[in-house]
């Protein structure tokens, strides 16, 4: 196919196809003129990827090709990949190393140990749950940390579900693309669906039965 079909076939504008061409995101086509080149559905499904990272994850472009080489590394599995992925669309964010900040991270031990967790000291998710329970220290709010464990166990719940899920998909470039579109939505849907759920659980029982109609009367 030409730019113009693999433009169609993805939604992504050819001067941004060209753009990534250039910055080496993707693979150049095969020459068939000076001015013109044929595109395969490995180019396709490349674009699609790349989308994922830059629209969907909000990485930058440099950040985008970092974490392409580290995901088509040889020798990573699919799973390998997809984590990689995952650590790259975490953005760090600046912490003030207090007692409240010290406090967080014993805590965040704590309950790996607590659960038999095996982490990794890399994951970046060590610095973003930490932080989060600084800044309970902080507000004095201590009272909420026994909902840790709640948290980890329906964590834990939908990490099998999403994985028993992903891995019955054959296609590599299919499967990394979905991984990295569900790390980036999948913290959003998860905390609108605990609204919901705090919703129905503080009125759901309490809320008014719905006034019968009037076939329901006959």
């Amino acid at each position: 196919m030409r730019i113009a079909e693999l433009s169609r076939r993805t939604d992504v504008p050819v001067p941004t196809i060209k753009f990534y061409l250039r910055e080496g995101l993707l693979s150049p086509g095969e020459r068939t003129s000076h001015n013109q080149a044929q595109y395969t559905e490995g180019h396709v499904r490349r674009l699609r990827m790349i989308r994922a990272l830059v629209e969907v994850g909000g990485l930058s472009v440099a950040a985008t090709r970092d974490v392409l080489e580290k995901m088509y590394a040889p020798g990573m599995s699919v799973l390998d990949s997809a984590g990689k992925a995952q650590f790259a669309m975490v953005t760090p964010r600046p912490v003030v190393e207090d007692a409240a900040w010290e406090a967080g991270c014993r805590e965040t031990e704590a309950l790996l140990e607590r659960l038999g967790w095996h982490i990794r000291e890399t994951n970046p998710a060590r610095r973003t749950l930490t932080s989060a329970l600084a800044t309970l220290y902080r507000l004095g709010q201590t009272g909420q940390l026994q909902l840790l464990e709640e948290y980890a166990r329906a964590a834990r719940r939908v990490a099998e579900a999403e994985l028993a899920l992903l891995v019955q998909e054959p296609d590599q470039d299919a499967l990394l693309e979905t991984a990295v579109v569900w790390t980036a939505l999948g913290d959003s849907v998860f905390s609108a669906l605990r609204r919901f759920a705090h919703e129905d659980v503080a009125y759901g029982a309490s809320a008014p039965a719905p006034e019968p109609s009037a076939q329901d009367t006959d």
